[in-house]
């Protein structure tokens, strides 16, 4: 096999993986009655707070996007906006607690949706794969 065909390879395995998990993930944000940017702001600010703009910039979104995004899930009680505690002209968004349940359930529905892909790995094999992830991401 010649270096252009396993590329390919990986790049085909990458996108199936890609779209099983946001297949899944989908089919899990809507079970909750949210979005998938919703499920993904929610995972975000679990252990966090972040002013709009910057949450926009993480997600790849606009902040005009984004700002309909928060207000629609503020409206569902999964976030609020606090003042910023260092620049009085901005505003965090934080997860309430609502919000940190549902992202609890959604959490734990994903663990269970995507164990299943990784479970006939052995667990040296899920490390390395987990190692391997880890280092593309970062």
């Amino acid at each position: 096999m010649d270096h252009d065909d396993e590329a390919d390879q990986l790049v085909d395995a990458l996108g199936e993986l890609s779209f099983r998990t946001m297949g899944a993930l989908t089919e899990i944000a809507a079970d909750e009655g949210v979005s998938l940017t919703q499920l993904r702001v929610l995972a975000i600010l679990r252990d966090r707070r972040l002013r709009i703009g910057d949450l926009a910039q993480y997600l790849g979104l606009e902040r005009s996007t984004m700002t309909g995004l928060v207000a629609r899930a503020s409206a569902k009680g999964l976030l609020s906006r606090q003042p910023n505690a260092d620049d009085a002209r901005a505003v965090d968004v934080v997860i309430t607690d609502t919000g940190m349940r549902v992202a609890r359930r959604l959490g734990a529905s994903m663990r269970e949706a995507l164990a299943p892909m990784t479970a006939t790995l052995d667990p040296a094999r899920r490390s390395q794969l987990h190692a391997l992830l880890d280092a593309m991401l970062h």
